[in-house]
């Protein structure tokens, strides 16, 4: 390994109020890297047109995208919007990025993948996305790396944080109100800590600036290792937050329907994101465990 500390550069984040762009500026700042981050305050991702402006603006050395339509039920509805927000706003970027000659990290879903494998996902499985999430996410991972094939798209699932809007959250605040919980028990899949996501993003940023690794870029898998229910997990919170006066009863997913199909089975082998950059993702429980004990 190159022991010389090298600087990444200026990195802009799209996102920055979210769970993992928040976590990577702190990050960067947290190593003194030059960061700038962006959200809608700062510029409005429907208008295309303005982002490769805001980017020549910022001059950064990467460009981290954590923006996204990200709610699946309401996507179905709002199919153009989710369009915009996940497929021509990551290739705009993307497009820019190749002018510019900087790097571009983008993140993508297991909502890609229809749900019905009996092992892990690699990233070379044919995709094939039910809900209009994971077809705009699917087919924004095509526009990126059609214009600029050195992006790095990140696959994740499950995410989660202390602070946002999440499972985690709303199993917490549930078992607040109520004294029994319905959870799904038959959709599996990995949850993911965004501290986590954001720590392997921000170490493969500095082992390529390093030249610690080679920049390959492609789709790589980063979610949390393991595999459960959300109603197994709903039991980890509960029992790791000591929290022992709510009942849990698991139900299937035709119990809760929701307006966008869910995939059962969504689990993603991390293989190549070891393999290509030496990062591996903490155990699914061991994550849970450091996000509860945070205040």
């Amino acid at each position: 390994m190159n022991s010389r500390k090298k600087d990444v550069g200026k990195v802009l984040v799209f996102g920055k109020n979210g769970q993992v762009g928040a976590q990577i500026l702190r990050l960067l700042s947290a190593q003194g890297a030059c960061c700038q981050g962006a959200d809608i305050d700062d510029i409005d991702l429907t208008d295309t047109d303005r982002i490769k402006e805001f980017m020549v603006s910022a001059n950064p050395d990467w460009v981290i995208n954590c923006a996204a339509h990200t709610a699946v039920d309401r996507a179905q509805s709002e199919e153009q919007l989710s369009h915009t927000l996940n497929v021509a706003a990551p290739q705009a970027m993307a497009n820019a990025c190749a002018a510019l000659g900087c790097g571009f990290i983008h993140y993508s879903t297991d909502y890609v993948f229809d749900g019905t494998a009996a092992m892990p996902y690699a990233e070379d499985d044919l995709g094939n996305p039910q809900s209009v999430y994971g077809k705009t996410k699917y087919a924004g991972e095509q526009a990126v790396l059609s214009v600029l094939p050195a992006a790095i798209i990140f696959r994740t699932a499950w995410v989660y944080s202390r602070n946002g809007s999440n499972f985690v959250n709303t199993m917490l605040r549930l078992a607040g109100e109520k004294s029994e919980i319905n959870v799904v028990d038959d959709q599996t899949g990995s949850p993911t800590l965004a501290d986590d996501l954001a720590r392997v993003t921000v170490n493969i940023i500095n082992k390529i600036a390093a030249g610690d690794v080679e920049h390959q870029g492609g789709v790589f898998h980063a979610t949390g290792k393991g595999e459960i229910t959300w109603f197994e997990f709903c039991k980890a919170i509960l029992e790791l937050s000591k929290i022992d006066n709510v009942n849990i009863v698991p139900i299937s997913t035709s119990d809760y329907p929701t307006p966008a199909p869910r995939p059962g089975y969504s689990v993603l082998s991390n293989k190549k994101l070891k393999d290509v950059y030496a990062e591996e993702m903490p155990q699914w429980k061991d994550s849970l465990a450091r996000c509860l004990l945070e205040q």
